[in-house]
């Protein structure tokens, strides 16, 4: 790869089909996977990944054209909060399989716009419960996603008079970035409420979709979420609710892993003794690091075609902070990380940035070129321990 290809998102396919393999494996039956889109809707990534998922969550209606275009006998379902009424109207049009309620205001729309049709719902609670520290709370306390349980009562009682809509179930997204055992913990309260619930006002509750959030720790790269503990907590689990189908949306801990963003260095500064690294790109290309307030862990690759006339510039042995191209001091893909030995002309691969990546960069700022990108049949990723930053 010349400098001139660079930057560049390079996609391993084959390790993204391989990955999800392993996740349908783990899941028992009566759990029904989805890809949430919005973590990469990258073309060839869908394709892959649609022979191996349920379905595809898609929520905004760029995303429901996008899906549908690449996937058009995918079953789709239509989440997240301010759906239009443009939105409403096109995800009936294209046969959602589920459109999950976030509001009386927005199931009032849906009637407006169903015509003769039918649509199945799922209203979106937001469950009052104890989350503690999660990387990403969504409920469990005042938020704009979902509705307090009290409120449900009346999106039941419009539903139970318009037989055009068919309440299949709740959606109970409440928290991201859990591990296996407090995913489980977390499933089997949400299981347990809504069961009640549903007693309590008469309704044949069919699923409960608790969405994703799977932890994904990019200070540990290689310690993966355990698919394999999650989908045996579920058996138990699913045993005491033997009516339900249970569904989950990952997107980040789908393809986080599948995806390197592959750069240069430009330059190697030092000021006031700390060593900088200039980078070609930077967060309008790669956001994550920014977004999340972390390191980007990375890999050099070393290039040795040196051709000019000057000494080199590098840093040894020291801290090094890896920036971009932007002008703010915000730009930073990784900060104040040991490096053995980093020069100019060096290429430095990131690593897990398969997810939340370019789709939620600010792509236009300084109008830099976009990267290119590169969907390999087959690529060889580094050996364990051989990331230039780990955190311990």
């Amino acid at each position: 790869m010349t400098e001139d290809d660079l930057p560049a998102y390079v996609y391993d396919l084959p390790g993204l089909r391989e990955h999800v393999q392993v996740i349908r494996a783990a899941l028992p039956e009566r759990v029904e996977l989805l890809y949430a889109a919005k973590a990469n809707s990258d073309p060839r990534i869908l394709r892959t990944l649609a022979g191996y998922v349920d379905g595809f969550e898609v929520a905004s209606g760029g995303e429901l054209s996008h899906v549908r275009g690449l996937a058009p006998d995918a079953p789709i379902s239509f989440g997240g909060p301010g759906k239009t009424e443009t939105e409403l109207t096109c995800a009936l049009h294209a046969g959602v399989e589920r459109l999950h309620i976030e509001s009386e205001q927005e199931l009032r729309l849906v009637s407006t716009v169903l015509g003769d049709g039918l649509v199945n719902v799922l209203l979106r609670v937001n469950l009052p419960v104890d989350l503690g520290q999660v990387a990403l709370a969504m409920g469990g306390h005042p938020s704009p996603f979902g509705m307090d349980p009290a409120q449900l009562d009346r999106c039941l009682e419009l539903i139970a008079t318009d037989p055009r809509i068919r309440l299949r179930g709740l959606h109970l997204h409440l928290a991201s970035g859990l591990q296996a055992p407090a995913q489980l913990a977390l499933v089997d309260k949400v299981l347990n409420w809504a069961e009640a619930w549903a007693r309590e006002h008469g309704v044949d509750l069919a699923e409960v979709n608790v969405g994703g959030g799977m932890g994904v720790d990019y200070a540990r790269p290689y310690e993966v979420f355990d698919w394999s503990v999650f989908g045996a907590g579920l058996r138990p689990v699913l045993a005491r609710h033997p009516r339900l189908t249970l569904r989950i949306e990952p997107g980040r801990s789908v393809t986080a892993y599948c995806g390197w963003y592959v750069t240069q260095v430009l330059d190697i500064k030092f000021s006031r003794g700390q060593a900088f690294a200039v980078l070609r790109g930077g967060t309008h290309h790669l956001r994550t690091p920014a977004a999340k307030q972390h390191d980007q862990p990375f890999e050099v690759i070393p290039d040795d075609d040196w051709r000019r006339p000057w000494d080199r510039p590098e840093a040894r042995d020291e801290p090094v902070t890896l920036v971009g191209q932007l002008c703010t001091p915000k730009d930073v893909l990784a900060r104040g990380v040991m490096v053995e030995r980093l020069r100019v002309g060096d290429r430095v691969a990131f690593a897990m940035a398969g997810a939340y990546a370019w789709n939620i960069s600010h792509h236009a700022f300084l109008m830099h070129p976009h990267p290119a990108f590169h969907h390999l049949d087959d690529v060889e990723v580094p050996a364990p321990g051989t990331y230039a930053h780990q955190m311990s």
